[in-house]
């Protein structure tokens, strides 16, 4: 067996920071093992391609999650990245950081360090910000950021909707105050999707002290009595079995889905499933693939009188020059992804933080056009923005190579369909506002004959899906509902981490890819301060 001093599984959002920092010290040796493969395909660069990359069966682990009765049991697609970079290499690109309540929350909880006081640094030092300079922003860090800059009319209308409504104009969604509406930032540079892939991996790939193994998916790790000692992997072309062996660590970077995966195949998770499935108990830890949390939301569309929409774009030879334009000159239309206003909003003054997150598109959903309802209009995509239901992912089967159970749960909290009727109504009163009077048509869905709280919470069950933001199934904290603890170790394990959006005690308000690139930045210094490497 060949032998490294770190093994990360999953070359995704975290394992590719983990991957540049630990490497740093040019006396450590990295192994990267990412179950797809490389991220070079056009769709996975030009912006506009982002709802296309969510369904690139190549680059796509597939998983479809499984409701329940609150959602009338629809199995809905769950897009994961599949190839290096993760779910960052298919996913919207919003950078978002998140609520200061959400990490201080995780620090009520239990989570030692992870205040916003103490994550801040970590989200500056990930920040490479073209636009934006100050207290809250940092120019020269890996993962850039561009604010929003398309002049397309109705975002300027859609905003002065919003002012209408009585919410507040904020210019730095990912400043002071997360409150109000304005344009978003994402990570684009130049015309091009920025991934952990590109901002972190591919400065250092000629470092002599890294492998990076592709196409390779993990099985299990392997263990000495309750110390991590290296893994099994499986070739996916020649389904050829192959271990390496670690001398300090094995880091799990799989994602909300496959870390808990990968830990209950290795043994450690629910006496009763893995004894249930004839593996090995190395550590009973009940919580593992528990505690799962997602955004939940439902699109508001609207026809537009005007022919002044996305829908253009849907024209042959107008799609073919402005990717033309994007990749020759990195401009135009290609070069962003249409969703770029928006922001926080509560549901009522009684609300001490946002209730959602909504979104502007100046086109309808890629869903509603394949259906053959094609035609000019917007719409606003609103989502739960600390959902109280909670799911589950457990394997059903000791082949690694099989699909886990994801079972969502949504709506099972009757909190999170109060608020998503309230959410609906927000939706609907921005739309009314006098600034959408010129372009106004009819509304698509959920249409107006869809009124009363009964009709509404019908059409959201029918209707509402995933956001695909899920977190929490290794949940940190010092409790016996948690994974991890606060230095992201698997509780009666040695030498075996926990690094993604799976350690979040909850979910944060707001896209979770740049909350992930912190949680990687931080767990590194923790990894390196551990065994005394190179700061």
């Amino acid at each position: 067996m060949e032998t490294f001093d770190f093994i990360i599984i999953g070359a995704g959002t975290a394992g590719c920071v983990l991957a540049n920092r630990l490497t740093e010290d040019p006396n450590t040796s990295v192994l990267l093992i990412e179950a797809g493969g490389v991220d070079n395909h056009p769709i996975l660069k030009l912006p506009l391609f982002a709802g296309v990359a969510y369904n690139y069966a190549p680059t796509n682990w597939g998983y479809t999650a499984q409701e329940g009765e609150n959602l009338f049991g629809r199995e809905i697609p769950w897009p994961r990245g599949k190839v290096l970079g993760g779910t960052s290499s298919i996913n919207g690109m919003m950078h978002i950081r998140g609520n200061p309540d959400d990490f201080d929350r995780w620090a009520r909880s239990g989570a030692a360090g992870w205040s916003y006081d103490e994550v801040l640094p970590y989200f500056l030092k990930a920040e490479g910000n073209l636009d934006r300079d100050g207290e809250y922003h940092n120019k020269n860090g890996p993962f850039k950021v561009t604010s929003a800059h398309s002049p397309h009319t109705l975002y300027r209308t859609f905003i002065n909707a919003c002012e209408s409504a009585g919410y507040k104009y904020n210019s730095d969604l990912n400043g002071k105050s997360q409150d109000g509406i304005g344009r978003q930032d994402f990570n684009i540079h130049r015309g091009r999707r920025v991934s952990a892939s590109t901002a972190y991996l591919n400065p250092i790939k000629s470092r002599k002290n890294i492998r990076i193994l592709t196409n390779n998916h993990v099985a299990r790790v392997l263990f000495k009595n309750s110390r991590a000692i290296g893994v099994e992997c499986i070739e996916t072309r020649n389904k050829k079995k192959v271990n390496f062996s670690v001398t300090k660590e094995v880091i799990v970077s799989a994602g909300t889905v496959n870390s808990p995966q990968i830990l209950q195949l290795s043994g450690i998770g629910d006496i009763h499933l893995l004894k249930k499935l004839d593996i090995p108990v190395v550590k009973e830890l009940p919580s593992v693939g528990q505690n799962l949390q997602d955004h939940l939301g439902a699109y508001v569309q609207v026809s537009c009188r005007k022919k002044i929409s996305l829908y253009n774009l849907f024209r042959k030879d107008r799609l073919a020059l402005a990717i033309a334009q994007a990749i020759l000159f990195r401009t135009g239309p290609a070069t962003s992804i249409p969703l770029e206003a928006g922001g926080f909003v509560r549901a009522d003054e009684a609300s001490k933080l946002p209730d959602f997150q909504i979104t502007f598109c100046p086109g309808l959903s890629l869903e509603t056009t394949r259906q053959g309802q094609g035609r000019h209009g917007y719409l606003v995509h609103y989502y739960l923005a600390r959902p109280k239901s909670r799911g589950t992912i457990e394997i059903v089967s000791k082949d690694p190579c099989a699909f886990p159970l994801i079972k969502p749960n949504s709506l099972s909290d009757p909190t999170d369909l109060k608020l998503m009727i309230a959410g609906l109504e927000i939706a609907r009163n921005i739309l009314a506002q006098n600034a959408f009077d010129e372009v106004r048509g009819m509304e698509i869905s959920p249409g107006t004959d869809v009124s009363g709280e009964d009709r509404e919470a019908h059409w959201i069950k029918q209707n509402a899906t995933t956001v695909w933001h899920p977190t929490s199934t290794c949940k940190m904290g010092e409790d016996n509902s948690s994974v991890v603890n606060s230095d992201l170790k698997v509780f009666g394990i040695n030498n075996l981490r926990v690094v993604d959006a799976s350690i979040m005690p909850s979910i944060t308000t707001g896209n979770t890819a740049t909350p992930t690139i912190m949680i990687a930045e931080k767990a590194s210094d923790l990894i390196k301060n551990d065994h005394s490497l190179l700061l």
